[in-house]
């Protein structure tokens, strides 16, 4: 028996208490079913969907993307103030990120190593340790 269309998207954002609107729909299919971790742009997953047919503006895929981080679907790093990156991909890890290409990749939570941390100001907790090293080309 085959599974219908768009039937992981749909369950996951219903999963997610999202509703599986046409460009929700459209943009998970690109996200999440193709089975490995991604590091998207907002443009690059603009163009993605541009390319695959969906008619979605490039408005609706930076509010799209933060509605799927907000619900945890995918997890937000931002490597400067211009260059925001979202990852489906949303286990506790670090990243690399090449200057060169602008390509970040995974690093697993264990091979790095936080000695210490300042405390939080008064009445806030540390939720989570993002390190993104860079890299570039010889």
């Amino acid at each position: 028996m085959t599974e219908r269309p768009y039937a992981q998207a749909i369950n996951r954002l219903r999963d997610a208490d999202l509703r599986p609107t046409r460009q929700r729909l459209a943009l998970a299919k690109l996200l999440f079913e193709q089975g490995c971790d991604r590091h998207v742009t907002a443009e690059t997953l603009h163009e993605e969907a541009q390319k695959s047919g969906a008619r979605v503006s490039l408005a609706t895929v930076y509010n799209t993307l933060h509605q799927f981080t907000d619900v945890g679907l995918l997890r937000e790093i931002m490597v400067d103030s211009g260059k925001t990156y979202f990852d489906t991909n949303i286990s506790d890890h670090h990243h690399f990120l090449c200057e060169t290409s602008g390509n970040l990749t995974d690093i697993p939570a264990h091979m790095v190593t936080v000695a210490g941390l300042p405390q939080a100001p008064d009445g806030r907790k540390i939720s989570r340790v993002d390190i993104v090293i860079r890299i570039c080309d010889e």
